[in-house]
């Protein structure tokens, strides 16, 4: 491992530490290295906060701030040039008169693209590019699938029997996972945007769909409802989360509140007109993409999984199979094809996750 590529590392160790707090921005981590001696470093660790440069340069001591001049930054995603929620750290690192800035990857984002580098560029900074690219496009995979392919990040996960099976015949509410993958599923919840089921699991499971077994935000929750049929007593519209109703009737998002600092206003609910003469499908990633919402958990049921698989929209599937659990009568799990990435045992349960065969 090179020089850089070790101190590009403490940057992604120090951006994990964003997770679940920096959405719809990306989790970034800096180091400022003086000598081989590190003098400041930080993280983005709150959305409309200040961001990873601004944390690791307040960070260096005093005694040290002499030695920012002769310093080189390493930062896991290139440096905004735009004026947002904050000021633009490529003026900042300018202003600091840092001569040297290495960057794990450029940024997708329209508003930057390049521009954060440029700038450097142009101001004399000398810059490396793409040091553990790869490691640093994949910590912030929903920011980027969001910003090149102008969709949401697509998670399905289902628990299944060991013969596959994922519910009842009757759809009759039925635990098949045990105590220890639902706490993990529940810390899945926290790390994305949104979470989503269809109008047959929303009836018959009647869940929350909150993450009430890990710490962290809540995503908001979705559910489609083509003929708005779900009764207004579910636990679904307790209020208690936002929730959007993607529906063929009626149309009502423009107050929906989708996470504390979202501009728009305060309501609990609203609701997402589709038509029926174009898949539900495509029709739910266009609008998650309007209401910038970057990833969802797809939780079922099995119809609309498939969809997604069907369509070709998802990006994991995160599967549990409990080995001893065998349904004679019941609903078939959705059939994919993939490759496999991850595998570990919980107890009774195999936790697979996969990936999609283009993404090889």
């Amino acid at each position: 491992m090179s020089v850089h590529e070790s101190y590009m590392h403490r940057c992604l160790q120090l951006a994990k530490l964003g997770a679940g707090h920096v959405a719809p921005n990306p989790m970034v981590g800096a180091v400022l290295v003086h000598e081989g001696r590190i003098i400041g470093e930080g993280f983005h660790e709150k959305y409309g906060q200040p961001h990873a440069e601004v944390n690791c340069l307040n960070a260096v001591k005093p005694s040290d701030v002499n030695l920012i001049t002769s310093s080189t930054l390493y930062v896991s995603l290139e440096p905004c040039s735009h004026h947002g929620k904050t000021p633009p750290c490529a003026d900042l690192i300018i202003g600091k008169k840092i001569p040297k800035v290495v960057i794990g990857c450029t940024d997708p984002f329209i508003e930057v693209k390049g521009r954060g580098i440029d700038k450097l560029q142009k101001a004399g900074i000398e810059v490396i590019l793409n040091v553990l690219q790869k490691e640093c496009i994949e910590l912030n995979k929903r920011f980027f699938t969001f910003h090149l392919q102008h969709r949401p990040y697509v998670v399905l996960k289902w628990a299944q029997s060991a013969n596959c099976k994922m519910a009842r015949a009757d759809r009759a509410r039925f635990q098949i996972s045990n105590e220890f993958s639902r706490r993990l599923v529940h810390k899945w919840r926290s790390e994305e945007a949104s979470i989503l089921v269809g109008t047959n699991t929303a009836l018959s499971d009647d869940p929350e769909l909150n993450n009430r077994f890990w710490d962290g935000a809540n995503p908001i929750r979705l559910v489609t409802d083509m003929e708005l049929r779900l009764p207004n007593t579910l636990k679904l519209f307790d209020t208690q989360i936002p929730t959007i109703v993607f529906n063929a009737r009626q149309h009502s998002i423009e107050k929906i509140a989708f996470h504390s600092t979202h501009p728009l206003g305060k309501e609990a609910l609203g609701y997402y007109q589709v038509t029926t003469d174009v898949d539900l499908v495509t029709q739910l990633m266009h609008g998650l993409y309007q209401m910038k919402v970057q990833s969802v958990l797809v939780e079922g049921g099995a119809k609309l999984l498939q969809s997604f698989i069907d369509q070709n929209y998802w990006d994991e599937i995160r599967l549990i199979t409990n080995s001893e659990l065998r349904m004679e009568e019941g609903i078939a799990s959705p059939t994919f094809s993939g490759v496999k990435i991850k595998e570990e045992a919980l107890f009774s349960d195999r936790i697979e996750i996969f990936k999609p065969l283009s993404s090889q």
